[in-house]
């Protein structure tokens, strides 16, 4: 149902206006070290955010608040509704749920003395807004001033339920007045109906409470087999930001033997977290004196070693979703260990670009040994930007090459990764593109790449985001995950993934799992599967949960509307024969947004947690990061570093095959060095499930320069170990374990 032009809509995606090009050259200043240059930079971009920015920016309200305060008494009553409306919505934006909601009872007032004057079609998603401002103010109340592990978290019981019910009460009223006003599965309806049976649950009166004729049945919310519960214990360990969206890597940048994690934020006001694990089992900010005070800003970050120095360095993104605002610097902050950092942006050649992006990635493009970058860019009609293809030059420089390696991609990147689809020693480019064809770049070998998406079957969908390259099956061959984010009619819109959940034909477009061949080609196998759900991923990665050797995955889903409450989402591979909608059971069905998704064995235990960096993109939109507890299932493990010689120093681009007997039977377990999905990083070393198999028959790693197999018998199980390109030795690479604080 169209909206009427006198509301504001809740649109996922900002208007993108004016043109974009290459930042001018900075004015001569006196010489400073890279650190400095890049932090003024910040510091302007600091400043300039307040006033017109469409995420972030005070200007547009207090337009509206001066326009409202002088309209003069004979203003026509409709006239005065929809400021009123507009101004709810950016109070909303700017996190004052109660003026928001003042405003929007005001302007329903106004409608309603309007009487047959008033069209049908405006009453109830006027209702509807205000249904979702009174929703807003019961999270603010309770999910956010009273955060528990179980906050959020579908279906909402236990310490999830509101104390303070008024919110969620008065929001049930208004959903109800939709449902009377429109048909249930329309699209407002599929909206009204999912947000009132959550608003039920925050009351602790689901599914008993909810009147049969609006009641979802709590079988859609099930999950698809038994799974164990991950607890939520993020407050319990010290991880208690608040902020909102970001990124989020988990890596161990000092070499202590434990995983610290860089946290960011979108706000550019937002200020980069580094944090420590302690031997108490808690995480303390160890930000001051890391080099990273002042770096502000980055809804994205992706790590390597670009240096080849031996340590993990990091690279902040940002400007998404802003265009021309949006023309923010990206950081490249060189590790120089110890949990010291150096922005180095300058010196590297980055810092001329400004171009709006959240994605970029790593890999050796021309196999010489050190790592090259692509960052994909978010461009528009009127204001073209190209992507970018840094090529490292060795000397701790890049050149951008991409208008000549054919990579420049002038569409609007949201999701890029490398690998090698068809086994010629020689990565690839998979660019997930929003509103445009996806693209697959085939490496050359020349330093060009050919886009071979079309006759590869790999530009689906539409709108796309998320993506990654991994082996989901186990037979040996790279498959590439493409995520959807919308759809032809509704794009970003929580009524599809209402309606799909509900069983209601929709038009959203679904997920795409494309299985390889090894020799070029992909079928998408996302229906058998088990992929047939409508979802709306942004962060998103992959881990073995179970440890069973086959690769399961989360979705982090949302949009920046306050309606936009849906379940992130995680599957578990069975055993490469499908997926299993494991969500409720495992307790991962937080409802805010998510972003920043890292697949990790924080605690050393040997099986992976999950932490999620979760909030939206208004800054009324804040959030706390999640992790998710691994209550182990079992299985044996084993943890590889590997260390490249001739090959890049971080190993991105090896491959790994470790052949098992389990039960009898003899099968190979797969990886490629990486840092996962595009949005979120996990640690460089693998972390490889291996099942019930008490040994591993055969270990096999594949070096990506030198062209070299290195090859290990009888390795044990349960134990970590590095491995030096050319060296044939398994060194243990001992793991500190530390249980988390209880």
């Amino acid at each position: 149902m169209a909206r009427p032009k006198n509301i504001v809509l809740w649109s996922a995606v900002a208007a993108l206006l004016g043109g974009c090009d290459r930042a001018a050259p900075a004015t001569a200043k006196p010489a400073v070290s890279g650190d400095a240059r890049m932090l003024a930079v910040l510091r302007e971009v600091q400043a300039d955010t307040p006033n017109g920015n469409r995420f972030l920016g005070t200007a547009r309200p207090e337009e509206l608040r001066a326009k409202l305060a002088s309209l003069p008494p004979e203003t026509p009553p409709p006239a005065r509704a929809g400021l009123q409306f507009e101004l709810a919505f950016e109070e909303m934006r700017l996190g004052n749920p109660e003026e928001a909601i003042r405003l929007d009872e005001q302007a329903f007032a106004i409608l309603k003395s309007l009487g047959d004057n008033v069209p049908a079609d405006v009453i109830a998603p006027a209702r509807f807004e205000l249904g979702v401002a009174y929703l807003r103010l019961g999270e603010v109340q309770n999910c956010c001033a009273r955060r528990t592990g179980e906050s959020c978290i579908l279906p909402i019981q236990g310490s999830g339920i509101h104390t303070a019910r008024e919110g969620s009460e008065k929001a049930i009223q208004c959903f109800a007045q939709v449902l009377d006003r429109v048909p249930h599965d329309s699209p407002l309806g599929c909206k009204a109906m999912w947000l009132l049976n959550l608003a039920y649950m925050t009351l602790g009166e689901y599914p008993d409470g909810v009147p049969a004729g609006v009641r979802i049945d709590p079988k859609v919310f099930a999950s698809d087999e038994p799974f164990p519960h991950f607890e939520n214990i993020a407050r319990d360990v010290g991880l208690d930001e608040f902020s909102p969206a970001g990124g989020m890597i988990a890596e161990d940048f000092d070499d202590d033997g434990r995983l610290e994690l860089v946290v960011s934020t979108m706000h550019t006001s937002g200020q980069m977290r580094l944090y420590h694990l302690e031997d108490d089992g808690t995480y303390v900010d160890r930000t001051e004196g890391s080099g990273l005070e002042g770096e502000f800003g980055g809804l994205n970050m992706v790590d390597a070693d670009f240096d080849n120095d031996g340590k993990v360095d990091v690279l902040v993104l940002r400007g998404a979703w802003w265009g021309t605002e949006g023309r923010h610097p990206r950081s490249l902050l060189k590790n120089l260990g110890g949990g010291k950092f150096q922005d180095v942006t300058f010196d590297a050649g980055l810092a001329s670009f400004r171009y709006p992006t959240q994605t970029a990635a790593w890999a050796d493009i021309d196999n010489d040994g050190d790592l090259d970058l692509y960052i994909g860019s978010e461009s528009h009609p009127s204001y073209p930007c190209p992507g970018q293809l840094f090529r490292n030059e060795g000397n701790g420089r890049f050149t951008d090459i991409a208008v000549r390696a054919g990579v420049a991609n002038y569409a609007y990147a949201k999701g890029v990764v490398f690998g090698d689809y068809d086994g010629d020693g020689y990565p690839d480019l998979y660019i997930s593109n929003l509103n445009a064809p996806n693209c697959l770049f085939h490496n050359n070998q020349d330093g060009t790449f050919t886009d071979v998406a079309a006759s590869a079957g790999v530009t689906m969908p539409k709108d796309g985001f998320a993506d990654w390259f991994w082996d989901f099956d186990n037979d040996g061959a790279l498959d590439l995950w493409a995520g959807a984010y919308g759809g032809p009619e509704q794009p970003t819109d929580v009524a599809n993934v209402a309606a799909s959940y509900l069983g209601i034909p929709q038009p959203g477009e679904l997920p795409h799992l494309y299985r390889g061949d090894g020799h070029g080609k992909f079928e998408d196998v996302a229906p058998v599967q088990g992929l047939k759900k409508h979802l709306l991923p942004m962060g998103a990665n992959f881990g073995d949960l179970d440890n069973d050797g086959f690769l399961d995955f989360y979705l982090a889903t949302g949009y920046p509307a306050y309606e936009g409450l849906m379940p992130n989402v995680m599957y578990r591979n069975r055993g490469g024969t499908g997926f299993s909608d494991v969500t409720t059971n495992g307790g991962f069905g937080h409802l805010q947004k998510g972003h920043g998704v890292s697949f990790a064995d924080l605690d050393g235990d040997g099986d992976q947690d999950v932490i999620v960096k979760m909030g939206g993109g208004y800054p009324g939109d804040a959030y706390g990061i999640a992790l998710f507890e691994n209550p182990g299932f079992g299985n044996h493990w084993v943890k590889i570093k590997l260390v490249g010689t001739r090959s890049n120093r971080s190993a991105i681009g090896a491959r790994i095959r470790a052949e098992i007997v389990e039960g009898g039977k003899r099968r190979s377990i797969y990886r490629t060095v990486c840092t996962g999905g595009s949005f979120g990083c996990n640690p460089l070393m693998q972390e490889i499930g291996l099942g019930k198999a008490e040994k591993i028959e055969t270990l096999e790693i594949s070096w990506p320069t030198s062209r070299t197999t290195q090859t290990f018998h009888g390795v044990a199980v349960d134990q970590s170990f590095e491995v030096t390109e050319g060296r044939d030795e398994l060194r243990p690479a001992p793991r500190k374990r530390i249980a988390f604080h209880r």
